[in-house]
């Protein structure tokens, strides 16, 4: 057998990589997060937590945070009922549910840059696709400028963000249903229970574990949401669609304030721990009293 010595030698490259991308970078972000520096000179000062408090009282950050949450109960809610309906309809093994399925997962294989410019295409206030069939069908009082509406561009972006991962979460619920014994269902049919009955007091609670990986796996998708809406609107009209992860690096590399954009970051890695330790004892409570 291998000795101790051994085993260390191979895990030390991936620990030195694991160190140098993600030890490295967190301690020095809380580091850099009690300073002044801006970047780019080599002289800083230490202005203690006035960072975290210029955070906080930032109108920027708080409508930044705020339109976090709303991003990401619109996104969570809707995309997780939406790849759990698609996810029943299409556990099955048939050829033509393998197809859909196929076709659903589809748009997950793309960039969020690429997916980002075909939408933006598609929302254009002028030659969008949106608005061009809506026009076409008669429909010219429903368009709009999706992206440039302060009240709707955020959610039409959360629209796009459920369209591009609903197949994702999907095959997570289908590998959930088919992980259920079939004799549990079949008991359940035969003590003459509903449809809904079966789903609510059989399949449900034993999806709670596929639920707890699409929901916590949302919520940080719904926060890290950077590139999508970097491309789309670059967190405009007026701060409209302006999120944590683009409020940080506008700082950071539009304002050169690395300090500053170092506290925000240490703020938004507490939130996203905090609020995903609180799912996952919430969906794990839910699932024991299902």
């Amino acid at each position: 057998m291998m000795n101790r010595k051994t085993l260390w030698f191979f895990m030390l490259p991936g620990l030195l990589l694991y160190t140098g991308l993600f030890v490295y970078p967190a301690v020095s972000g809380l580091f850099y997060s009690f300073t002044n520096w801006d970047g780019v000179s080599t002289s800083y000062d230490f202005v203690g937590i006035s960072n975290y408090k210029d955070s906080f009282d930032s109108i920027v950050f708080r409508k930044a945070f705020f339109n976090n949450v709303k991003f990401m109960l619109t996104v969570v809610i809707i995309q997780t009922i939406v790849s759990l309906v698609l996810a029943l309809i299409l556990a099955k093994n048939t050829r033509t549910r393998v197809v859909l399925r196929a076709l659903y997962f589809f748009p997950a294989i793309l960039s969020s840059v690429s997916v980002g410019l075909i939408w933006s295409f598609i929302y254009d206030p002028s030659l969008g696709l949106l608005n061009t069939a809506l026009t076409s069908g008669g429909l010219e009082q429903f368009t709009a400028s999706w992206t440039g509406d302060a009240n709707i561009a955020l959610y039409a972006i959360a629209f796009v963000q459920i369209w591009a991962h609903a197949g994702q979460m999907m095959i997570v619920f289908i590998a959930g249903l088919h992980a259920i014994p079939e004799e549990l269902m079949e008991a359940a049919r035969i003590d003459g229970a509903t449809r809904f009955q079966i789903f609510r007091k059989v399949t449900w609670p034993l999806l709670a574990p596929s639920a707890t990986i699409v929901v916590s796996y949302t919520t940080i998708q719904s926060f890290k949401a950077f590139d999508l809406i970097f491309v789309m609107t670059d967190g405009g009209p007026n701060y409209a669609t302006e999120i944590l992860t683009t409020y940080i690096y506008h700082l950071a590399f539009s304002n050169y304030s690395f300090g500053l954009a170092s506290a925000g970051s240490m703020i938004f890695l507490v939130l996203l721990g905090l609020l995903t330790m609180a799912q996952f004892k919430a969906l794990r409570r839910g699932g024991a009293n299902g």
